[in-house]
This record gives structure tokens, sequence and C-alpha cells, in this order.
């Protein structure tokens, strides 16, 4: 079980990695059926219809069929996404000082440890053993 559960949990990650979502896996009927809507009206081959929606053809193919936006929009792998790094550094920082303290003298401590174990390294049955 838990090596079903790793397993699982390490395809979530590398799906996640290649920025797929379980939103891409279950709009991809919409894909086959835009992708066969395409080659009954336009002849279009699964190459040329990736091209037209995910590659150079897409700005030509949205200009021409403004009306399958709609359908556009449901396709998978159709969002943008967009992370922002906030920096921070500092040009000329000024120069903070800390003020010393004095040192505390030592004072006559009233704490004295005193051990409360044994010797156990003296005992015989931590020493190798002899021969005679």
């Amino acid at each position: 079980m838990g090596k079903l559960f790793s397993i699982t949990l390490s395809l979530l990650l590398l799906f996640q990695s290649f920025n797929l979502d379980m939103v891409d896996l279950a709009q991809l009927d919409d894909f086959l059926t835009h992708a066969q809507f395409h080659k009954q009206k336009y002849g279009d081959n699964l190459f040329v219809f990736i091209s037209k929606h995910y590659g150079e053809l897409k700005t030509q193919h949205d200009l021409e069929h403004r009306e399958e936006h709609q359908d556009h929009e449901e396709l998978p792998f159709n969002h943008h996404t967009c992370s922002h790094f906030a920096s921070a550094f500092v040009l000329g920082g000024a120069d903070f000082t800390i003020p010393k303290t004095l040192q505390v003298a030592d004072i006559a401590s009233n704490f004295f440890y005193q051990e409360s174990y044994c010797q156990l390294e003296k005992s015989d049955i931590f020493q190798p053993p002899k021969t005679t």
C-alpha cells in the first residue's frame, strides 16, 4: 500500500512539474472532439490541428476563426502561467553598530554538578575479550 501511494504521489508531482493539471486531463475529451471537428470541416490532420492551436499558426487561426473562440478556451494546455519574484536589495545600507555590553563578572555559583551514575567503562562487560 505504501509503494502504491508513493508511486501515485510521484506521478502527481511529475505531472505538476510539466505544468499539467487534472483539469487538462479532464479536457482531453474536448481536445479530441475539436480535433475531429477540424478534420471534418477543414481537413486538418493532428499535426496541423496542434500547430493551429498551440504552434506557429495559432495567431492566424485565431484571427480567421473568431466564432470558435469559446471552443478554443476549453482546450487543455491553454492556460498561461505567470510567476512573480520579488527581490529586495539595498544599495547604500547604513552602518548599524551594536553597542557593546559590559561583561558580567563571574560570581561564585551555588551549583555544583555531581555525577549521578557509576563509571560503566570500568565494568568487565564493556572490555574486549581476553585470551587465557
